[in-house]
């Protein structure tokens, strides 16, 4: 299965924030919980984009640095008036190309399902490894398919819907190799656009073990960052492995 460019397909966002549909609504939620793990620790974002949860992070007196890939999601965090001390790295975050050790490191909203290949889900296991605090965690926010659509081969369903504009989904689905392209239409009085990307999900023992291979080992999962219990529905939670002290 052939994949779409997810870096350039977010570059031409000038304004990630304000898409709505497009982001989480649980930034200062996931601060609160990052915070506490960090501790006086750094914290290290893979995938910072814009910043919509470091910036809330670093409100809270948590050092932050973030790696992206995207030159111009990168500018959108650099504008905003509370990220001055927010440090930026473009590169590849499965390299995780930064010096130092970190109290957290984290990757929130499915992000580290655009790492397309299981080896290079472990690479990116092992190199955050290599930059935690002796006791630091590794925070993942992933989601499952729904039953109904793991058993598809191709799926659409409308993710949005309003008075004057709607988001639609098609997406193909490889089973073996647990990859799903998808395409997202946004649809308006002016017209349709198009947002493609393309992800590999990734099954929460499959996480584990990856985290074994690594050298870390869970701590917890849960729902969502309030804590609630992981019961394996369909929808996001959060897993956090630590780092042996």
């Amino acid at each position: 299965m052939e994949s779409y460019g997810n870096t350039e397909c977010w570059d031409r966002v000038e304004d990630y924030d304000g898409l709505g549909w497009a982001t989480a609504q649980d930034a200062d939620e996931a601060a609160g919980f990052l915070a506490e793990l960090a501790g006086r620790g750094r914290a290290l974002e893979l995938g910072v984009g814009s910043g919509r949860v470091a910036v809330p992070l670093a409100r809270r007196g948590v050092e932050v640095v973030g790696i992206d890939s995207s030159e111009p999601m990168a500018d959108q965090l650099r504008r905003k008036p509370d990220a001055a001390d927010i440090e930026v790295v473009i590169g590849d975050f499965a390299e995780v190309p930064v010096p130092g050790t970190f109290g957290v490191v984290y990757c929130v909203l499915n992000t580290f399902m655009l790492l397309l290949t299981q080896d290079e889900q472990v690479r990116c296991f092992e190199n955050v490894a290599a930059r935690l605090d002796p006791g630091g965690s590794f925070v993942l926010q992933l989601s499952l398919l729904s039953p109904a659509h793991y058993a598809q081969s191709t799926f659409a369903e409308t993710m949005h819907a309003a008075a004057d504009s709607a988001v639609l989904i098609a997406a193909e689905h490889d089973r073996a190799g647990q990859r799903v392209n998808r395409q997202q239409m946004v649809v308006t009085k002016t017209g349709v656009q198009f947002y493609p990307m393309s992800y590999r999900y990734v099954w929460p023992s499959e996480l584990d073990l990856m985290a074994r291979i690594a050298g870390l080992e869970l701590a917890g999962r849960w729902a969502g960052w309030t804590g609630a219990p992981y019961q394996g529905n369909p929808g996001r939670y959060i897993t956090v492995f630590r780092k042996s002290v």
